[in-house]
């Protein structure tokens, strides 16, 4: 399991998928996403939330491969890999969940750690991420629903 580099950069059959957390961990986004796209086919961010990414993607100045839809990225990630023409479907993520996500949909999973590693690129350090209390993330399921 992994990203094999050397056979990645020849074959450039890859669909590589970051879930936000993970490329939030990139100490440089633009570099990073700049040397995927070397070797890979599509490369974009996925997350619960479109308008965190669409904020991310704006203060970085990457450019995501994939429209995120209206709901959360069990969906998007199913319709990745339903719609993706490259052999291979790689989701880099950062959470047991993401391990989750990627497994239930029929992606492989890399920790960004891994990918990193493989890649040769630079991580920041995790920022904590304060946990929601139950009933925000009652509400926040709702609004996401229903508007």
């Amino acid at each position: 399991m992994g990203i094999d580099i050397d056979e990645d950069r020849r074959a450039g059959e890859v669909t590589l998928v970051f879930s936000l957390g993970a490329a939030r961990r990139l100490a440089d986004p633009p570099a990073a996403f700049a040397d995927a796209r070397a070797w890979s086919r599509h490369v974009g961010i996925v997350a619960n939330d479109a308008a965190a990414v669409d904020r991310f993607v704006r203060a970085t100045g990457v450019a995501s491969d994939y429209a995120l839809r209206n709901w959360d990225k069990w969906g998007t990630l199913g319709d990745i890999h339903d719609e993706t023409d490259a052999p291979r479907a790689v989701f880099v993520g950062a959470s047991a969940a993401n391990r989750r996500v990627a497994t239930h949909v029929g992606f492989e999973y890399v920790p960004i750690e891994e990918a990193a590693a493989r890649a040769g690129w630079t991580l920041s350090d995790p920022e904590p991420m304060p946990d929601p209390s139950l009933p925000e993330r009652l509400w926040r399921r709702l609004r996401d629903r229903f508007g």
